[in-house]
């Protein structure tokens, strides 16, 4: 990935007090719209503008749109719709919300009778913003297949659960970072805002399957091909396990298994990618004479600002603005976390963890800056405490073992402040049973996630007859996009047999190779 601009499926499983990083990618238009007519000029003054073109799909009337990019001036042409459900679904005389959905328009004169649906991720992504790199992924199977995607209740257009000034709830600088009852206290204030237009209560991934599987029905009820990432691969099963007839085919990619609760092994998981990703490093001899063991370099310098917080500065990278942040142990473990979820910028760990032990703490807090930068839809989502308080947090239980990892228990302590003022909605008995289904699955891992590493995918692979699992080398958190992926989820989309799959393409991933200086690794 680029190390700045857009980047693709902002997911990883985000919440509270760690940020997120996933890739930049290509950016493509919809041409759905390229062979309709146009008038040949711009109608005159007196003349009434033209009407919006329209498409009727089922029982939903959808209107030409456009679907911006966030930090871009980039758009993805789309077919968009404001669809009414009930916020309570057991109560008809409940408030009505609208869910934002759009459709991406395959060019085909007939189309399939299948439609891929994305499942984005967070919890607290909102789809539509990521039509364009949708759009680019799925270019394979739209020549025959419209794209839906629906910004999730909660999120983006659909009554999003956004709390302002949630700095404390994130946490991203403050010195105090560590203090639940401010963590708790920003959460109640986020609560207190949110609450006269939404009950926190049925935002969570049950109720917001039951919103998919009516929309399917106005659309016609066609047969869905889930695709989902990170989080969205938890809303892909709770809704398989719900609407079995509804699903022809899924792609799990940087999968979450049912029987995890969200939250409770984040310290484990990202200690283990930084030991894999570390070992290159001291495998290589040039890097290693350079940076030594990073892995030993990091732990010397969280201890060093356990015992001794402190100011630091640094030219911000976007603007050269001089920039004042308190560089704690907290910090630094959210930024390196946010660093390991890609390739590219895990390359650059050894390097910024060296210059910052050293004293110089631009390269890794510079670097951090423009990474955050993709990171407000998810800061304050109330969504993502619905999702994770009714669904994980009672289920989370102290990690002793986690106490000396980078990221400690800092997680699971943030998550129960921020539960005990939030409200809970309904958790079905059934939830947080293991996926079975003969369905045809697909399931893409990284080799260095540090969230949803590849045994994640091997443990629901388990209870799937008919499915597979394929584990691209050198790639981290969403890899849909990387390499050949592409070609092989049409080709799983269109044959639905896993299994037949010639995969070999794969194997010309490297990881990217890790920077020795600022002009890049070895030769």
């Amino acid at each position: 990935m680029a190390l700045k601009g857009r980047s693709l499926f902002r997911i990883g499983v985000v919440v509270v007090v760690a940020g997120v990083l996933a890739w930049n990618h290509f950016h493509a238009k919809d041409d759905s719209l390229a062979n309709e007519p146009v008038p040949a000029t711009s109608p005159k003054k007196d003349e009434a503008p033209a009407k919006p073109r329209t498409w009727q799909l089922g029982s939903v009337t959808l209107t030409a749109c456009e679907l911006g990019q966030p930090n871009s001036g980039l758009s993805t042409a789309a077919w968009c719709a404001d669809f009414p459900v009930p916020e309570n679904r057991d109560d008809p005389h409940s408030r009505i919300i609208k869910l934002k959905l759009a459709v991406l328009r395959t060019s085909a004169q007939v189309p399939s009778r299948d439609m891929l649906v994305f499942l984005a991720g967070g919890p607290g992504q909102a789809a539509t913003a990521e039509a364009g790199t949708v759009a680019s992924v799925l270019q394979p199977l739209r020549a025959h297949r419209d794209v839906l995607l629906i910004d999730q209740r909660g999120t983006g257009g659909s009554n999003a659960l956004t709390c302002k000034d949630s700095d404390e709830i994130t946490a991203k600088d403050d010195e105090d970072s560590d203090d639940v009852g401010k963590i708790r206290s920003a959460a109640a204030a986020c609560l207190k805002q949110i609450s006269p237009r939404a009950d926190p209560r049925y935002y969570t991934t049950t109720v917001a399957a039951q919103d998919l599987e009516d929309v399917r029905k106005a659309l016609g009820s066609p047969a869905f091909d889930l695709i989902g990432v990170s989080y969205g691969t938890r809303m892909a099963q709770q809704y398989l396990m719900h609407y079995p007839d509804a699903v022809r085919s899924v792609v799990l990619d940087s999968s979450v298994p049912n029987t995890l609760a969200l939250g409770e092994s984040f310290a484990q998981t990202l200690d283990e990618a930084l030991k894999l990703q570390f070992a290159r490093c001291t495998a290589e001899p040039a890097c290693k004479q350079r940076f030594g063991d990073p892995d030993q370099t990091l732990y010397q310098l969280r201890d060093a600002l356990r015992a001794n917080p402190h100011p630091v500065s640094f030219r911000d990278p976007e603007t050269y603005r001089a920039v004042k942040r308190v560089l704690n142990e907290s910090s630094l473990a959210s930024v390196v976390r946010m660093f390991a979820y890609t390739p590219p910028t895990a390359a650059l760990l050894p390097m910024s963890i060296d210059a910052a032990a050293h004293g110089d703490v631009g390269p890794l807090l510079g670097q951090a800056k423009i990474l955050s930068g993709d990171l407000s839809e998810l800061m304050g989502s109330g969504m993502q405490y619905s999702v994770i308080c009714s669904e994980d947090a009672d289920l989370l239980t102290p990690r002793p073992q986690d106490e000396q990892t980078i990221l400690g228990t800092k997680m699971v302590d943030s998550l129960k402040a921020v539960c005990s003022v939030w409200p809970k909605g309904t958790r079905p008995a059934n939830f947080h049973q293991p996926l079975k289904t003969d369905k045809p699955v697909l399931l893409l891992a990284g080799q260095y996630d540090p969230v949803t590493p590849p045994r994640y995918a091997e443990e629901i692979a388990k209870g799937l007859p008919n499915a597979r699992v394929l584990v691209l080398k050198g790639q981290a958190h969403s890899v849909m996009a990387a390499g050949c992926a592409p070609k092989l989820i049409k080709q799983f989309v269109e044959k639905l047999d896993p299994r037949s799959l010639d995969a070999s393409c794969l194997d010309l991933l490297q990881p990217t190779p890790i920077f020795i200086d600022f002009n890049g690794s070895t030769p």
